[in-house]
């Protein structure tokens, strides 16, 4: 399969596929999702790439696009390529101060916003910026500040390049697009210190198209994807551009609170996601379950058990399951399992890469049994997302997959900290000589930051090597492997684990008090607040045998022996959380410090 530079991609799709869906997006007022052919997709692209060539962006600026997921990030990523620029997204959730940093990191001049949030956020910061000096905005019903008179909605940015020149400019510049243009530089979340760029030229890209190809023969034309990820996150720009590449139809979900009804609206064959977004899959399921009544609570555990033996004990294993066995997993599979995936509206799905998280073994195991294809991965940003996934048959459970074609991995025998060598690792950070300096070994390997270890060509991870914490014991810790054991539990929203220096782990756990509280109701527990339902000792109680439950195969020093229970959530907003959604573990220790000092105090 021919993998075209993105200057060209999506004008060469639209010349095989002319009228056919590429993209499709949800209208709010009507909630009617409207069709993109790649035929428009083509034209609007040009027209995106002749206003940017008119409106004086020249080749290499960059061009920040801070927005939720919207068709105009696409045209904007593409008409960028076209005049050979240079895309900076950011998340749609950045404060000013996150954007600031970016836009005089990266020298963004002109930046590209999706709604009100982003367009005020945006101005804030214009009005004292020495570099950034037009906001061009998605939505038109943002509306501009009296005081902006720079400023033009998206719309009305096309018609300036209706001119020969500029389209002559963008075919110049197309023709001479090479592949060691840079084209993005993505920031990362910075779970410590300020962020970096990560600079992905498309000589990175044009390889996670080729050995994505190898590893995915089942991805065809005929498939439709739902882009649920922010496109910020590498893992979710990655995915839809090696979707474009294929001719995939993306369906753009705009709201990320939107999905439980989006989903059933457009049944997707594919999307990527997050570990957290399928831990609440397997516990909302779950919790079904146990309040079917008795006889179909009994079948539904039934189908689940001849789900793992055949999926699992035989497919995984590349043997042909008994007779009966196949007979009876057809029978679940266009019952119980196919009305669960339908109310879910994945019941058409065929691949389902997830990463970014530790994803719980035992969550991995349950999805496989009622034949929700998942298939665990990992990657960074400075990978180009994919370094190693899952087969769909073959795959070991506890490992995060394969090691992709021609991608180089060993591990330092210093600290088993993965190395990762290859064309589709990065040259390095954005104005960051220091840090590149630290973050390459002498033979060019790219230092990952991970720990983990590599059977055969089967890579596992252990922790990230900043995270892990070692007792006053003198026994080290992996919380992010802790927190995977427990977060999958219906009752628990988020946990952070402690224990540097520590005599015994600990834990910040914050409930999901919507369980919580049912549970609450249901034993006649009394509460005013939440403060006064999570002092309850049955509520202590639940937890600690919860948390005994899962961590029945953990060693006695790993387990959590003392627990807070906190009444709000970690957030982006309180700076707990990065855009991706990681523990921001320096901010909650200082943040919980005296509650932290209780509790091994007591």
């Amino acid at each position: 399969m021919t993998n075209y530079h993105y200057a060209e991609l999506v004008h060469r799709q639209a010349e095989k596929y002319g009228t056919r869906t590429a993209l499709k997006y949800r209208d709010d007022a009507s909630g009617k999702w409207i069709k993109i052919s790649w035929r428009e997709f083509s034209d609007l692209v040009m027209q995106t790439a002749k206003a940017m060539a008119a409106f004086g962006i020249e080749e290499h600026h960059t061009i920040g696009i801070y927005s939720q997921n919207m068709p105009q990030c696409l045209y904007t990523d593409f008409g960028g390529y076209a005049n050979r620029t240079i895309s900076v997204p950011m998340y749609a959730t950045n404060s000013p101060a996150q954007i600031d940093y970016i836009i005089n990191d990266a020298e963004i001049r002109t930046l590209f916003v999706g709604e009100q949030l982003q367009y005020n956020n945006a101005f804030i910061v214009q009005k004292d910026s020495k570099v950034l000096q037009r906001i061009i905005v998605f939505d038109p019903k943002v509306k501009l500040n009296p005081d902006d008179k720079t400023s033009m909605f998206f719309d009305d940015f096309l018609k300036l390049g209706d001119n020969a020149l500029a389209e002559s400019t963008v075919k110049i510049r197309r023709n001479e697009a090479s592949p060691e243009d840079m084209a993005t530089i993505i920031y990362t979340s910075g779970t410590t210190g300020e962020p970096k760029g990560v600079i992905l030229r498309h000589s990175n890209f044009l390889e996670v198209m080729r050995i994505h190809d190898i590893r995915l023969p089942m991805v065809s034309d005929k498939d439709t994807s739902m882009c649920f990820l922010p496109l910020t996150h590498i893992f979710e720009k990655a995915w839809t551009y090696y979707c474009l590449h294929k001719g995939v139809i993306v369906a753009i979900n705009r709201d990320p609170k939107m999905i439980q009804q989006t989903l059933p609206e457009v049944h997707p064959t594919m999307m990527c996601n997050v570990p957290r977004f399928w831990e609440k899959v397997f516990v909302g399921v779950q919790e079904k379950i146990a309040n079917f009544p008795p006889l179909l609570r009994k079948m539904a555990m039934r189908a689940v058990q001849v789900g793992h033996a055949h999926n699992l004990e035989y497919k995984n294993k590349l043997k042909t399951p008994p007779l009966g066995l196949r007979i009876q997993f057809m029978f679940y599979n266009k019952t119980i399992f196919y009305v669960l995936k339908k109310v879910l509206g994945i019941e058409r799905g065929i691949l389902f890469p997830t990463a970014g998280a530790p994803l719980a073994d035992n969550v991995n195991v349950f999805l496989n049994s009622v034949n929700i294809p998942i298939v665990y991965g990992y990657g960074l940003s400075e990978t180009s997302a994919t370094v190693s996934f899952c087969p769909t048959q073959g795959f070991v459970i506890g490992s995060i997959g394969e090691v992709m074609p021609d991608v180089g991995v060993r591990i330092d025998p210093a600290n088993d900290e993965i190395l990762v060598k290859g064309a589709t690792i990065t040259e390095g950070y954005y104005k960051k000589p220091e840090e590149n300096a630290k973050s390459f070994t002498e033979d060019g390997y790219f230092r990952t930051g991970d720990a983990g270890r590599l059977e055969g060509n089967v890579l596992y991870f252990k922790e990230r090597i900043k995270d892990l914490y070692k007792t006053s014991n003198g026994k080290y810790i992996a919380p992010q492997a802790i927190e995977g054991v427990v977060s999958s539990d219906k009752y628990i929203a988020q946990v952070a684990v402690i224990g540097d220096k520590r005599k015994f782990v600990g834990a910040l756990i914050v409930p999901d008090f919507d369980a919580l509280e049912t549970f609450a109701r249901a034993k006649g527990i009394t509460f005013d607040d939440r403060e006064a339902l999570v002092k309850r000792p049955e509520v202590i109680r639940l937890y600690e045998s919860r948390l005994e439950e899962h961590q029945k195969d953990l060693a006695s020093f790993e387990k959590i022996k003392r627990f807070i229970l906190l009444t709000r959530p970690f957030s982006m907003e309180t700076r707990e959380l990065t855009d991706t959604l990681k523990l921001r573990r320096p901010v909650i220790l200082e943040k919980y410090a005296d509650r932290i000092e209780e509790m091994y105090a007591e």
